[in-house]
């Protein structure tokens, strides 16, 4: 089944192949210029620091629906062991399993395609086997630090969580922006809350996985529009699930990724952010997310931190 028209009457509208060249592997993120991290650097006040990361745990958010993406496996593989010798110091080493997207994660640029392409109009045949992503791999994101914006769309909207299967819009992410009393400005990293964490943390992760709040197919141009440079979430799936075009798998997933050229985020735990910005009544921060550089990697586990 081809992608509809109103799909790809979007995606001209935010495309972004070739502004920054035609062998770019950044996207958005070459909007966080030096200038904007020395800004951003001024958000910080008290010194506040609030972690946005889910545990690592072998009980974590998947369910099983995508194959292969496992929660965290972790095993001892030495315990208290003297490698150099009896009465040497001993020492402890782990290892661990899991999916580079199972919990708090950033998607890369080449996670998703659609008709044959990645970002930058690159063949989607450049993800392999063996090498994984040859093109724009998470690796090449480097260091994302900049001004953080948490839209709390929930708060914004009276409510703790919003009802499943609601489509955040534009004019939610206005809402929200009122709320927060500032604007959203290029290079930002913009973490929309939907409260939807919520029912992971009572350990319902199949309710949280679905029905689930998300992203409607029209927000990438609104980020388009305020040139924000990447976009996170408190969700499994990113944007609303089940769909808001029937049939329409991953609309918004493709729009920011291969479009756009813009990183998103998923399972953010946003929850303790939302009352430390409630507290301090202001919602723009220093945050620093750093993706882990697996080479060629098509998503990296983050410990994002926030700092006010």
């Amino acid at each position: 089944m081809s992608l509809p028209d109103e799909f790809h009457e979007i995606a001209k509208r935010v495309n972004n192949w070739g502004r920054w060249g035609a062998d770019d592997e950044r996207g958005t993120l070459n909007l966080i210029t030096d200038e904007v991290v020395r800004e951003a650097a001024g958000c910080v006040r008290t010194g506040r620091r609030i972690p946005l990361a889910l545990p690592l745990r072998q009980d974590g958010v998947q369910t099983g629906m995508i194959p292969g993406r496992i929660d965290p496996l972790h095993v001892m593989v030495q315990i208290n062991q003297e490698i150099f010798g009896p009465g040497t110091v001993a020492c402890s080493d782990d290892a661990v399993t899991m999916g580079l997207q199972a919990a708090t994660h950033w998607d890369a640029l080449p996670h998703v395609s659609h008709s044959g392409r990645l970002y930058n109009g690159r063949p989607a045949d450049t993800v392999t086997a063996h090498g994984g992503a040859g093109f724009a791999g998470i690796d090449k994101a480097e260091h994302i630090v900049s001004r953080g914006v948490l839209l709390d769309v929930a708060r914004a909207r009276g409510v703790d969580r919003l009802a499943g299967g609601h489509a955040v819009t534009p004019e939610d992410l206005e809402a929200a922006e009122e709320l927060a009393g500032t604007r959203v400005r290029a290079g930002d990293i913009v973490l929309v809350r939907t409260g939807q964490v919520r029912l992971c943390r009572a350990g319902d992760r199949h309710g949280y996985a679905h029905p689930s709040p998300g992203l409607s197919v029209r927000t990438p141009e609104w980020f388009h529009a305020r040139d924000v440079a990447a976009v996170a979430n408190d969700t499994l799936t990113f944007e609303v699930f089940p769909p808001e075009i029937d049939d329409l798998w991953l609309p918004v997933h493709a729009l920011d990724l291969v479009e756009m050229g813009m990183l998103q985020g998923q399972n953010w735990d946003l929850e303790k952010l939302s009352t430390a910005c409630g507290e301090e009544g202001r919602y723009a921060f220093l945050l620093s997310a750093m993706p882990e550089p697996f080479a060629g990697a098509t998503g990296t586990p983050v410990a994002p931190v926030a700092i006010l």
